[in-house]
């Protein structure tokens, strides 16, 4: 049995920068669509949710057994009319990129979401949910049954990557991310949260110049949702 810091190839008192540096090369390396296993995915992110979340540090072997952080918080998935308004973080209104095209619509467009608020989408392309305080933005988003686009889980690929078009988003830790993309507010949903009350994204740009190099390919239970 190896401890988390085994899993990720650390010393025990590495600093926070290099477990985040770990944990991008090893998902990568375990990836299942880059030769890896499930299982062993699910163990890299264990241990590394074990670590920084300051958990006693207890050996990890083999499948992971118990709630991971990220794990327990979508365990029970509320409707939004039944969640504590204390906890929301964040409105989200939400547009999937691929869209666009259809109706003649560009991401620069001032009016965007006006004009998609007046085209009768489908609530999968379209729509608002509620963001809790616990949740990321992708976490929210499967939270409430949307198959947004995801690879990795850990900001080393762009698959998740959204537009950033009304409000703030952070981007916590090491990512893949070039300071050009982050310049024209471009974030990884799965490891960003809100910051304002109301935010408006368009998802699914990962095709976007600049980002189509940065993608992993999707898992496979994804290419059931997503046409890649």
């Amino acid at each position: 049995m190896d401890s988390p810091f085994e899993i990720l190839g650390i010393e025990p008192d590495a600093d926070d920068a290099e477990v985040d540096r770990a944990f991008r090369r090893r998902v990568i390396e375990v990836h299942p669509d880059q030769g890896g296993s499930a299982a062993e995915f699910n163990r890299v992110r264990s241990a590394y949710e074990m670590i920084k979340e300051g958990h006693p540090i207890e050996a990890v072997n083999g499948e992971v057994s118990g709630d991971t952080p990220s794990s327990s918080s979508s365990a029970s998935v509320p409707d939004d009319g039944d969640e504590d308004e204390d906890e929301l973080r964040s409105k989200i209104e939400y547009l999937n990129y691929e869209v666009l095209d259809d109706h003649g619509w560009d991401l620069g467009d001032d009016d965007l979401f006006e004009k998609a608020a007046a085209a009768n989408l489908p609530h999968e392309d379209y729509g608002q949910f509620l963001v809790q305080e616990n949740e990321t933005l992708l976490e929210a988003a499967e939270n409430r049954g949307y198959a947004w686009p995801y690879a990795c889980r850990g900001g080393a690929c762009a698959n998740c990557a959204v537009a950033v078009f009304e409000g703030e988003m952070d981007t916590p830790g090491d990512h893949i991310l070039p300071s050009t993309m982050l310049d024209s507010d471009i974030r990884l949903s799965c490891m960003g949260a809100p910051l304002t009350d109301d935010m408006k994204v368009v998802f699914n740009v990962k095709h976007l110049p600049g980002l189509d190099e940065l993608r992993l390919p999707p898992y496979p239970f994804e290419q059931a949702h997503m046409n890649d």
